[in-house]
């Protein structure tokens, strides 16, 4: 026997030292990009600079030591990689939420590690401007230290494209195993890998996002309504599908035809595949166009846009310029999970209202930085769902499904088949949990599918004018794990309480 297939032998089934070392080199990365929102303090002149210094020490020697511990040579394998992943973000909220803490911001480290949950996964739900189940009353958004502000939106930035893909993408160290981690961390049922080396693919995606945070900024930047610090954050949310505003009215509190429009054109580019984009500016325009998740995509968006446009002309007596400002943004945003707001949809007329929250199960493409089931999974089911008439009508046909050019084999079927029982089993828990803390059915099912499908705003007493504050600590636990297993798409955390993932 070799030595290679002798030492993978003695490996035990899974490698703990391995998955400890890997997640202190996440958390030692983390300790960097809390410096950053120290740098904004320092510019302001704010005394909590202190908290991310603080912050970023403790990231530091505990990642630090994790990873001079227990790094090792051995190859990541695939079980070690799905439990990397779904430690490595619960982890980096729990360190994240340190800020928040420290400075006294938030004396409960409940909230803070559900608002830095809520950034990394790009959910948006705030706690911030309401009063907690104890009675302490959270401080308004305006209100915050610019650093904090920065840091939250930051959070969404990091978390839009994955950590795990930027680590990937500028940590050589990481080199081993690196294919395992970001095919659980990407979203998506398929990864889409430009190049063979996953660390160049990853430098590539990472490139384009960079490119389209900076052009978003300087758009929005120009209007006098923005300053620099409110153009970036607003561009790191945007492009993340993230929702975290500067402001506690959102979008809303800038009040420009010409702000909504930039941000619903980001939003909607930030809604397809960024392997997508990167074919596009390479001059690959015919990969781009012909591609047939984003023109389904284009679609729905679209006919969605004039459906409640339509809706807001005919019944809420909007006019036709308005109408269509506001619908636009509203189904772009909920389309994309970004969930920033410029009016309450939850005032519309029920017609309007309840398509909007149909969409809450929609999701951008795959390879995007949206999170919701994807698009790509809604245009196999439909396909599966037309194959069945067509099977019984012809029992005997050999009746494929086909995505353009592309067979789908039926072992991806089965996985969509699977994500859709999960997603809706996982869904109906939340809401029940929330049924069972006294909150009405809208609110309930609102709070479950808007941190579920990382959205962000919900319904209920979690509208879009609402916050979180007011859940007791058992609930925000049990939103934050959803926020995590809908931003890691269910099979990568559901994976490790299975009993499968932990037998020989």
């Amino acid at each position: 026997m070799q030595t290679s297939s002798i030492k993978s032998f003695l490996r035990p089934q899974i490698d703990f030292l391995t998955v400890l070392g890997i997640l202190g080199s996440f958390i030692f990365f983390l300790g960097f990009a809390l410096l950053t929102p120290m740098i904004i303090a320092l510019i302001y002149e704010e005394k909590v600079w202190h908290t991310f210094l603080s912050s970023a020490s403790i990231a530091f020697v505990a990642g630090g030591s994790l990873y001079y511990f227990f790094k090792s040579d051995q190859e990541l394998r695939i079980r070690e990689g799905f439990l990397v992943v779904s430690l490595t973000w619960l982890f980096l909220s729990l360190v994240g939420a340190l800020p928040f803490v420290i400075s006294g911001i938030l004396p409960s480290y409940t909230d803070a590690v559900f608002e830095t949950m809520s950034g990394l996964s790009t959910t948006g739900a705030t706690i911030f401007g309401g009063e907690t189940s104890s009675g302490f009353m959270n401080p308004q958004i305006e209100s915050l230290p610019m650093s904090m502000l920065f840091w939250r939106s930051m959070a969404h930035w990091l978390g839009g494209m994955g950590i795990i893909v930027l680590t990937l993408a500028i940590l050589p160290l990481l080199g081993i195993g690196g294919m395992q981690l970001f095919q659980a961390e990407s979203p998506g049922p398929t990864t889409d890998k430009l190049t063979p080396r996953v660390q160049e693919t990853a430098k590539l995606l990472w490139g384009v996002y960079v490119a389209f945070t900076g052009i978003e900024f300087l758009l929005l930047w120009v209007h006098p309504s923005m300053d620099w610090f409110d153009a970036l954050n607003h561009a790191f949310a945007t492009l993340a599908t993230g929702g975290f505003s500067t402001k506690n009215a959102s979008i809303q509190a800038f009040d420009s035809a010409y702000i909504d429009s930039v941000i619903t054109l980001f939003m909607f580019l930030a809604g397809i595949s960024f392997a997508m984009h990167f074919r596009l500016l390479r001059g690959d325009t015919q990969s781009f166009f012909n591609n047939r998740e984003t023109r389904f995509y284009t679609l729905i968006t679209g006919v969605s846009i004039l459906v409640v446009s339509a809706s807001l002309w005919l019944f809420d007596e909007y006019s036709i310029g308005s109408a269509l400002q506001y619908g636009a943004f509203q189904v772009v945003a909920i389309v994309t999970t970004t969930g920033f707001g410029t009016d309450d949809y939850e005032l519309w007329y029920s017609f309007g209202s309840f398509f909007l929250f149909l969409l809450f199960f929609a999701g951008g493409c795959a390879g995007s930085t949206g999170g919701g089931p994807k698009m790509i999974r809604w245009m196999i089911i439909i396909r599966n769902s037309f194959r069945e008439f067509e099977q019984i009508v012809h029992p005997k046909a050999v009746l494929p499904i086909r995505i353009g050019n592309k067979t789908i084999g039926a072992d991806i079927q089965r996985t969509v088949l699977s994500f859709f029982a999960l997603y809706l089993i996982v869904f109906g828990l939340g809401a029940l949990v929330m049924a069972t803390m006294g909150y009405d059915l809208e609110s309930s099912i609102g709070a479950s599918i808007a941190c579920l499908g990382n959205i962000g705003p919900g319904w209920g007493e979690f509208g879009p004018t609402d916050n979180y504050a007011q859940i007791p600590y058992v609930g925000k636990w049990v939103l934050i794990f959803m926020m995590m297993v809908g931003r890691l798409e269910i099979f990568t955390v559901l994976l490790i309480f299975t009993p499968a993932f932990w037998k020989q």
